[in-house]
């Protein structure tokens, strides 16, 4: 069982009980999935740089990521409808915890410069979306194979149903909230 889900499982969860004074386990907010998503602009001259970013999101996230295509045609960016601009890959269960775990705990320490993430990124349904500008914060990657340096985005999709059962929540996973 995956680190964080052992936390969330044996403390996290029965503390979030007593605190909102839920009456059943099933109405405690959880995490449902963690989606990363990345655009490659420059994929309408070259889907060499698609392929690129495909692998390095398949090394970040542990699973095979799924190429995104667009939906309008726009002349000005040489954009044709159906045309693979982009990468993302949906995580669940094991490995939604792990990567969340590697989010918090390595890749987010290693930001230059990092005072904690914007608390006001929630959507309003108790989702939280995250922007990470450079793909090397990750040990998975190779600093050395980059051939540009990237980012991507990071959405955290929860059960709860407001924004402060949300971040009380990931709270508890220790999430670096700025104050």
């Amino acid at each position: 069982m995956a680190r964080l889900h052992d936390i969330y499982k044996k403390t996290l969860r029965p503390e979030l009980m007593q605190k909102r004074g839920y009456k059943n386990e099933l109405q405690v907010p959880r995490i449902e999935k963690i989606v990363i998503n990345a655009c490659v602009g420059e994929a309408t001259q070259d889907s060499k740089k698609l392929a690129e970013v495909l692998s390095q999101i398949g090394e970040i996230a542990g699973q095979k990521p799924v190429a995104t295509k667009a939906k309008k045609s726009i002349a000005q960016f040489k954009l044709r409808e159906g045309m693979n601009i982009g990468a993302k890959v949906t995580l669940r269960k094991k490995m939604m915890y792990e990567f969340l775990d590697r989010l918090i705990n390595i890749a987010l320490p290693r930001v230059r410069d990092f005072r904690g993430v914007s608390p006001k990124s929630f959507d309003g349904n108790g989702n939280y979306a995250l922007g990470i500008k450079e793909q090397i914060i990750f040990p998975e990657i190779n600093y050395d194979k980059v051939e540009k340096i990237r980012g991507f985005d990071v959405i955290i999709c929860t059960t709860a149903k407001t924004d402060d059962e949300a971040r009380e929540l990931l709270a508890g996973f220790n999430m670096p909230f700025t104050k």
